[in-house]
């Protein structure tokens, strides 16, 4: 690179910022021909949005594209930097080029879901009023971290992570650049090239930065394989530890638990501890999965989860982990039934609602002689003094809940017989004569 051209001390991925749609690679989803975002941009109608994807995915270059192509004037903000007085300068700022020159102004925001209430309130009345238009980016899903006012005033675009084929277009044209990248410096071998397209992970300005990275550890102008391993030694994918893409791998990985995928279920395994996820973490979430999706069809499942973490805890990593994916594993194949989460969930939801019910004279603990002569415990039956130990008839409801139930066993694995036993009790309480109240239990 030749030190009189200053654009070739700028990075390599800031250099090759594509200047329109044409040189923008991805989202094509958005940006194909005829597409709502594509025809908006080309006929210069910009609106109020939001852009929400992960890094490297085009949010900043496709709002000054935006811009550009509205002849609007592009101002930034950092989420993290700015504050409301930074936000009023700004409304400041358009009002007077709007004034002078007749011009709109588009302000990004990035990171916008940083944003508290305040800060996004400030801006709601300058957006309505068409002072700004705002164009805000976020890896962050906006509808848990956007308030609704302003939710309501943007339009929200998807944007997704690069494919492999076109982040191979955008490091091919890097290459191939004269005036901004790094043409007729370089080779790069076919094998490194899809090393360093998988390990970009969809993020275009990750591989850019990995391939200026290379460029300056290549070998006589060749950037070979063992080059990109160099580069990727210190590297971790791929991985938000607090946003979706966090959720989304911990629910693909508990859909493929319920789904009994085991295959799949060790794959989001995989990828979590991958990119970093602590494997404590995990453990806590499979012994919510024991209990909520096998429950009672097979017990064990909630013992291997719950044995797992101990190994974790005891041993760390990499040894605790091959015992996370025998869990995994585990509850993958394990007979599946959700009821004694849904009978959970229903008796809650019930007991919020309902009065407080007072407990039932004959339940009630009497260990005073008052409470004795109050009735406390009177007429209880001691259940493993009855016939085949259970008190048929009896009821350990509130008498406003006789007969209530929430528990319906599935069929599957050991749940088949609890239900059947359950039948069989339901049975003995109808024919018995000592129902207290009619009701049964």
């Amino acid at each position: 690179m030749s030190s009189a051209n200053p654009e070739l001390h700028r990075p390599l991925a800031d250099r090759m910022r594509p200047r329109d749609l044409d040189e923008f690679v991805g989202q094509e989803h958005l940006l194909a021909p005829g597409r709502p975002l594509r025809r908006a941009i080309e006929q210069g109608l910009l609106h109020s949005m939001v852009f929400w994807g992960p890094p490297g995915t085009g949010k900043t270059t496709l709002a000054r594209i935006a811009a550009g192509r509205a002849q609007a004037e592009f101002e930034t903000l950092s989420a993290v930097l700015a504050g409301v007085r930074e936000i009023r300068a700004a409304v400041e700022r358009a009002r007077a080029r709007q004034a002078e020159q007749g011009r709109r102004t588009v302000l990004f925001i990035d990171e916008i879901h940083r944003f508290n209430k305040a800060q996004q309130d400030a801006l709601l009345p300058h957006v309505e009023d068409g002072t700004l238009i705002l164009v805000g980016a976020t890896t962050e899903n906006p509808s848990f971290e956007l308030n609704s006012a302003l939710l309501s005033r943007v339009r929200v675009w998807v944007l997704k992570p690069l494919s492999e084929a076109a982040l191979r277009r955008l490091v091919e044209a890097a290459l191939a650049d004269r005036e901004r990248g790094l043409a007729g410096t370089l080779v790069l071998e076919e094998a490194a090239l899809a090393r360093l397209v998988a390990a970009a992970d969809g993020d275009a300005r990750r591989a850019l930065n990995l391939l200026e990275i290379a460029a300056d550890l290549a070998v006589a102008g060749t950037i070979d394989a063992a080059v990109v391993e160099d580069v990727l030694a210190a590297d971790t994918r791929r991985f938000d530890k607090g946003g979706d893409v966090f959720y989304d791998q911990i629910s693909a990985l508990h859909k493929a638990l319920r789904g009994s995928a085991p295959d799949a279920a060790l794959y989001w395994l995989a990828r979590m501890l991958d990119g970093g996820c602590d494997p404590r973490y995990i453990a806590r979430r499979l012994v919510r999965m024991a209990s909520e999706d096998v429950g009672n069809a097979d017990p064990r499942a909630l013992q291997l989860a719950l044995a797992a973490w101990e190994v974790q805890e005891r041993l760390g990593s990499p040894e605790g982990e091959l015992a996370l994916a025998q869990a995994v594993l585990y509850l993958a194949v394990a007979p599946k039934s959700n009821a004694v989460y849904r009978a959970f969930q229903e008796v809650s939801e019930e007991v919020r609602r309902q009065p407080s019910y007072e407990v039932p004279v004959h339940l009630r603990n009497a260990p005073t002689r008052l409470l004795r002569e109050l009735g406390h415990g009177a007429d209880y039956r001691y259940a493993h003094d009855e016939p085949g130990g259970y008190a048929a008839g009896e009821c350990y409801f509130p008498p406003e809940l006789a007969g209530r139930r929430y528990y319906f066993p599935s069929d599957q694995g050991l749940e088949r017989a609890i239900g059947e036993k359950l039948r069989r009790l339901a049975e003995l309480d109808r024919m018995s004569p000592r129902k207290r109240g009619g009701e049964s239990s």
